[in-house]
């Protein structure tokens, strides 16, 4: 089965890092119970630049299109206030098998 990725980039003030990070600490919690993966780099030469990677089993259960709970909703919102995503945040992106004989 393929998995679905997203890859964010967002760009946190200094001051709302602790929040910003605090905040994806506590969405986790949420995506590990859904078998849902999240991943968080800082860029090395900005370090207000940070990429969130979200990993799902299947498109409808990504973080960018699952139903959520209302506490979900609310971290995500609390998300978008503390950083300044960029336009294509939520593209969804389908893995490619390669293994021998995989369809394309």
């Amino acid at each position: 089965m393929a998995k679905v990725l997203t890859a964010a980039r967002v760009r946190v003030p200094p001051a709302n890092e602790p929040d910003y990070l605090a905040t994806l600490r506590d969405l986790c919690q949420f995506a590990e119970a859904r078998g849902q993966r999240i991943w968080v780099f800082r860029n090395a030469k900005d370090p207000q630049l940070f990429t969130e990677f979200s990993e799902s089993p299947t498109e409808m259960s990504h973080r960018a299109q699952a139903s959520r709970l209302p506490e979900e909703i609310t971290l995500e919102r609390r998300l978008q206030s503390l950083g300044t995503y960029a336009p294509d945040a939520w593209e969804l992106w389908t893995e490619v098998s390669l293994a021998a004989g995989a369809e394309a």
